[in-house]
């Protein structure tokens, strides 16, 4: 007897691959456009890895709008111009209720007895960005530039996941308008990342968000968290739909992220109120906003409105009055920050700033202090930047026993000399163990490529210096298990674990001990090329600013901080206590192979046409090359593909030669 069982069919890896997609899909939209997951990150990350793993089976199968696809461009050299489909016209502003009702006298003038509607939405304050679909999917992103013409920005968009790389529901060829945010959650986590790399602090959002999609390197675009916002929707470089407030439904259809916070307003009684709402309440946003942007609802009706030569006459937006006061400057005091920044701070006569009582400003250096002109006992106006910094607009009128202000010669903090290098704006404590920084200094020490000292993080070390285990650095060596066991959530074999971390780090080479000096403007591989140059921390140590300058990529500015550094008293103690450590002092370079390229040093720029930059850089040094990030004196050639940028500039003001890459592969196979 047979028994006819149903064969249970497997589905091929394609169909296995688009269910994957369509499920990361949906997951996106419902995280990054809806705000409302069904899923944890590790969850998402976890199906992420499993398509990954599928396509690197199947590489045929991988198409453009897979989400696999958001980040893996090599970093550019510069960004391409693009003309507009139609013009990215700017707005005329309405500063009052006045000149906004002024702004409806004239369409009603000139639509005469017509009804018409208002779209009023939330003018967000970020960058302007139109990103256009073939065929339903991503293809291109470009900036606002000067509103004729932008830049391509298309691998750095891709990564913003609140952008689909394939729209919802329909396909064809589309283009989205909308604004480039970061919300204020993610400004002030990026602005405390870049304090702790000595980094720049972004003055506001809009900044920080032009600045983080201008970057060349997608990957860092990526790690910023920006969101795109839509609010126009064209086809044919024409509005794709009837009405304004139509246009915002299909958006959201398409699977876009619109503001929730619009209304269709009948008058400009409701539109008025709307702003005045919006003006009071706009602090419980999570992002910025500087006012409303108020657009005729009608098309045709925009249309027979028109456009001057600058702005369309069917549009307007609101600005939102500066919250500002007049005070008097008390006093400056300065803070010294995580990484050893000296900032000067204004301490300010009590004043009301829109429902805020503000007695402190930041003045950020030395250089905004001059600009303003500032000096203790003066009248200043003060505004909260994006509503929520105070910050000093300009003196009002200065003090009858004005005093001016000074930066401390050494720190107020520890007492360590204060450097500020050349080119720089910031005033720094070279003092590796002074108070402030001391936290950053050793989860800086203890970080992956640096020392590797697994286990030792942000928790673990705030404890270790609140009670006083440690005070530098060096200290890590002594800490024992008895001491780590008392530490909150510190069991016996965790403390055993991060001791054998701890002393495997003993035997970390020179390079790392010198980046994990903290020495500002010395990274992984200027570290590198000092210890190659010098081989001994102590020849490191003495050498001149003139003798620095000899290592591969140290320049006047590299050479005046490591002679600094060395320079301050504390620090060379800290060095022999490294000492006394045993740690690497030494350092004996790789033997470069004795090939056809020994003592060259090379620079690539642009992209090759058959190899990637890893793997020329990999090929030069196998053959005994050297390969730079930057072009100087000591370059002997620059390796040029195509999209080349500044590399190439500098490369012929220096008059140093340029090469393709089938130049670079005869030299490799030694026939040149």
């Amino acid at each position: 007897m047979h028994t006819n069982l149903e064969r249970v069919r497997v589905p091929t890896p394609k169909e296995k691959i688009e269910a994957l997609r369509e499920q990361l899909r949906h997951h996106e939209y419902l995280y990054h456009v809806l705000d409302a997951p069904e899923i944890s990150d590790a969850e998402y990350d976890a199906m992420l890895r499993t398509l990954r793993d599928l396509e690197e089976q199947h590489p045929d199968l991988v198409t453009p709008d897979s989400p696999t696809q958001r980040v893996g461009a090599r970093p550019r050299e510069g960004f391409v111009k693009v003309r507009h489909s139609s013009p990215m016209l700017s707005l005329d502003n309405a500063f009052g209720e006045n000149e906004l009702r002024d702004f409806d006298r004239r369409v009603r003038g000139l639509l005469g007895d017509e009804a018409y509607f208002y779209v009023a939405e939330l003018k967000l304050d970020g960058l302007s960005m139109a990103v256009h679909y073939r065929d339903g999917r991503f293809a291109q992103a470009v900036t606002r530039g000067d509103g004729e013409t932008g830049e391509d920005v298309t691998e750095n968009a891709r990564t913003i996941r609140s952008i689909p790389l394939g729209l919802r529901k329909r396909k064809g060829d589309w283009e989205v308008r909308g604004e480039v945010v970061l919300n204020k959650k993610a400004f002030e986590k990026l602005n405390e990342e870049n304090e702790a790399a000595n980094l720049k602090r972004f003055a506001n959002p809009r900044n920080a968000a032009a600045g983080s999609l201008r970057v060349l390197d997608p990957s860092i675009t990526a790690s910023r968290k920006l969101e795109y916002f839509t609010y126009f929707l064209y086809q044919n470089g024409k509005f794709a739909c009837a009405t304004q407030h139509e246009a915002l439904e299909t958006l959201r259809e398409l699977g876009f992220k619109i503001s929730q916070h619009w209304t269709r307003c009948a008058g400009i009684d409701e539109l008025v109120k709307f702003c005045a709402n919006w003006e009071e309440n706009r602090d419980s946003l999570p992002f910025e906003i500087d006012g409303v942007v108020a657009k005729v609802d009608s098309v045709a009706q925009q249309e027979r409105l028109g456009w001057t030569a600058k702005a369309p006459r069917w549009a307007i937006a609101y600005k939102f009055a500066a919250r500002q006061a007049e005070t008097v400057v008390e006093d400056i005091i300065v803070n010294v920050g995580r990484t050893g920044v000296l900032t000067p701070g204004a301490v300010f006569r009590p004043v009301n700033i829109g429902g805020v009582t503000v007695s402190l400003s930041t003045l950020h250096n030395e250089d905004e202090i001059e600009r303003l002109g500032v000096e203790i006992g003066d009248t200043v106006l003060v505004q909260r930047a994006g509503d929520v910094i105070p910050q000093v607009v300009r003196v009002v009128q200065q003090g009858e026993h004005r005093r001016p202000f000074h930066m401390p010669k050494h720190c107020p903090i520890c007492g360590g000399e204060t450097v500020r290098a050349e080119g720089e704006a910031a005033t720094r404590c070279v003092n590796t163990n002074c108070p402030a920084r001391l936290k950053e200094s050793v989860l800086h020490f203890a970080a992956r490529g640096v020392m590797d000292i697994d286990g030792l993080g942000e928790a673990l070390v705030d404890q270790l210096v609140e009670q006083g285990l440690v005070r530098n650095i060096a200290d890590l060596y002594g800490l024992t298990l008895e001491q780590l066991t008392e530490l909150e959530r510190m069991g016996k074999k965790s403390a055993a674990k991060l001791l054998e971390h701890i002393e495997a780090s003993r035997g970390r080479p020179l390079p790392r001990v010198l980046n994990g000096l903290g020495i500002p403007f010395v990274g992984e591989r200027t570290a590198q090329w000092l210890a190659e140059a010098f081989g001994d921390l102590d020849a490191i140590m003495t050498a001149s600013e003139d003798q620095l300058q000899r290592a591969e990529e140290v320049g006047p500015k590299v050479a005046k901080s490591i002679h600094g550094f060395f320079h301050e008293k504390r620090n060379r103690e800290l060095v022999e206590r490294l000492r006394h450590e045993h740690l690497s002092f030494t350092y004996e370079a790789p033997k470069r192979a004795g090939g056809a390229l020994a003592g060259l040093t090379f620079v690539l720029t642009g992209t090759l046409p058959t190899m990637a930059r890893e793997d020329a850089k990999a090929r030069i040094e196998a053959a005994g090359g050297k390969v730079a990030g930057s072009v100087s004196h000591k370059t002997d050639y620059v390796v040029a593909g195509a999209e080349v940028g500044l590399k190439l500039t500098k490369a012929q003001e220096l008059g140093i030669k340029v090469i393709d890459e089938a130049a670079l592969l005869a030299m490799l196979e030694g026939t040149e």
